[in-house]
């Protein structure tokens, strides 16, 4: 749990970076989590020659720092100011509590469980871990039952008076099957607070969910945008997007291609109306080992579908989605700043 000061912190936080003119510097503050520095707006275009060059904040899950003024920071670093939000950055800043279990080592042994492969050190290391999330559980029951969503109007203040519009909201866990309607509204009224025109998440394999997330996103004044993994082909999204016209399409080009498709011009050409963001990563086809690598070294078409999209005014967000390896040398931030130039120069060329 966040401290009084820490609440304090950022509550002045989000006071001062409202007040503040573009371009002022924060060299010297104090604040807890606040932005060393915040460029001007007119500094960073939202669009490259018509198209909408995005950022998911996935990207960052390496970095040690996860709040929502650290990303902030993340995001002005790579000199991008569009992004999909994730769901946990967000609820975090309105006050969710922090989950401290060792959550690798969690998975980890409840696989080795799954498997009977456990050893009794191992048995009885998982059964604290299964304690501690049964408690931090409850401690988010508790929560939840206080939390507003009214917080979200301060987190987009905050991101917006930074020069960074959130176009997407990806609100984890709260979509999926089995939550309550009050959750997945709950989830919807975040997103359209924070200014996003669509929630993603990944397309459920039971229809009549995405039947209900179609029509309680027609209550709530938002879209829904279904993301996909290896399993994405042509016509994988159909029956959602014949369920409502409030369901659409978070096309993955690197992953389409990755599971052996040669048709990704002609998808994004004939679905383009149903794209609301497409997620750019560089991966290799079947054949060369569906590896992630740095933009331009893959096999996926980044070059040709942005370039696409701008010849033919798509108006979808381009979402860049950092997953290879970082080499030893760098930063996450200089290879995102890499992928951002790659796609800027593809633009512009």
């Amino acid at each position: 749990m966040k401290t009084k000061k820490n609440e304090s912190s950022r509550r002045n936080f989000i006071k001062n970076i409202s007040s503040l003119s573009a371009g002022v510097s924060l060299a010297s503050s104090d604040l807890w989590g606040a932005p060393i520095y915040l460029p001007k707006r007119s500094a960073l275009k939202n669009s490259i020659n018509g198209v909408q060059l995005g950022l998911i904040t996935y990207s960052f899950r390496a970095m040690k720092d996860q709040s929502a003024e650290a990303t902030l920071q993340y995001i002005l670093d790579c000199d991008i100011n569009s992004i999909e939000l994730m769901g946990g950055t967000a609820e975090s800043f309105i006050g969710k509590p922090e989950n401290k279990i060792n959550r690798r080592m969690f998975y980890r042994l409840t696989r080795k469980e799954r498997n009977n492969s456990l050893s009794k050190d191992e048995e009885k290391e998982l059964i604290e871990l299964k304690k501690q999330q049964e408690a931090y559980n409850k401690e988010v029951e508790t929560w939840k039952n206080k939390r507003s969503v009214d917080r979200f109007y301060d987190l987009r203040k905050m991101y917006n008076s930074a020069g960074v519009e959130i176009y997407a909201f990806k609100p984890d866990y709260l979509l999926r099957k089995g939550n309550s309607d009050a959750d997945i509204n709950y989830a919807m009224q975040a997103g359209k607070i924070l200014g996003a025109s669509h929630v993603t998440l990944e397309l459920p394999d039971d229809n009549n969910h995405t039947l209900k997330l179609g029509q309680l996103a027609e209550k709530n004044g938002i879209k829904v945008a279904y993301h996909g993994h290896e399993q994405q082909h042509a016509s994988w999204w159909d029956t959602a997007l014949e369920q409502s016209s409030h369901n659409a399409m978070n096309l993955d080009l690197g992953h389409y291609i990755a599971a052996g498709n040669s048709d990704a011009m002609e998808l994004i050409e004939k679905q383009h109306q149903n794209i609301l963001s497409m997620h750019v990563k560089d991966r290799q086809n079947p054949e060369n080992g569906k590896k992630n690598m740095p933009f331009g070294q893959g096999d996926t078409p980044i070059k040709e579908v942005l370039q696409m999209m701008r010849d033919n005014s798509y108006n979808f967000a381009a979402t860049i989605e950092y997953e290879y390896r970082t080499p030893k040398d760098s930063t996450v931030i200089k290879e995102i700043k890499k992928s951002v130039n790659y796609c800027k120069n593809v633009l512009e060329s």
